[in-house]
């Protein structure tokens, strides 16, 4: 136990645990997005989903699971940057070598803003989705409440940019991932990990817009 502790403690560590509280909001994201596109089903399986998962206690840990990996790999990840940052310094710059930027650099520096804003999407997300109108009311109807918050363009304007910041995100986290984790076929997984980024953010993105265009016939 006490080794494990160490190995955690460590940045090798730290950076592992990085990886796995990435791979398992991933997971969460592609779950989250199945029952998302239940809107496209219409209000009864919608409204249903919603109150399958607000009916029974396992949300309870559930949610409170998801919180804890979400704070630890948001904190994690601000504490390795700014220990990368003060380490390394000048690695941070943009670095210009045979005439092009490091792609790599510029990537890796960002990740903690584009994950700032992602964290900040959430507060706006659960805001507005969970303890939106109809707040501790079994029988709201949700599917209703989606159609009229994305028939608003500053709405669906905001959701389409966080979701191409969080195809960012992914797109380099989930890249990198078979270095964390040291996987063989590293060429090919990371390509796969990488369009599985786009699939997930391209996904998401769709459904405030096709909302948008086609609520009146949801």
């Amino acid at each position: 136990m006490e080794n494990m502790l160490v190995f955690l403690r460590s940045p090798i560590g730290r950076k592992f645990m990085m990886g796995f509280t990435g791979l398992c909001l991933v997971l969460f994201l592609v779950v989250h997005l199945l029952g998302n596109f239940l809107i496209f089903q219409g209000s009864d399986p919608f409204n249903a989903y919603a109150r399958l998962l607000t009916s029974t206690w396992l949300i309870y840990p559930a949610e409170a699971g998801l919180l804890v990996t979400f704070l630890y790999h948001a904190l994690n990840g601000i504490s390795l940057t700014l220990m990368n940052w003060k380490a390394r310094p000048e690695q941070y710059q943009l670095k210009r070598r045979a005439g092009h930027t490091s792609r790599k650099s510029v990537a890796s520096s960002t990740m903690i803003y584009s994950g700032i804003v992602m964290g900040v999407f959430v507060v706006f997300h659960v805001a507005t989705m969970k303890f939106g109108e109809g707040i501790g009311v079994i029988d709201r109807d949700l599917h209703a409440y989606v159609l009229r918050a994305f028939s608003q363009p500053l709405i669906v304007v905001a959701y389409a940019a966080a979701m191409v910041i969080l195809g960012y995100h992914l797109y380099h986290g989930l890249g990198t991932l078979y270095e964390t984790f040291g996987l063989a076929h590293r060429r090919t997984l990371r390509r796969v990990l990488q369009a599985l980024a786009v699939a997930l953010a391209g996904a998401f993105l769709a459904i405030p817009v096709l909302v948008f265009t086609f609520g009146d016939k949801l």
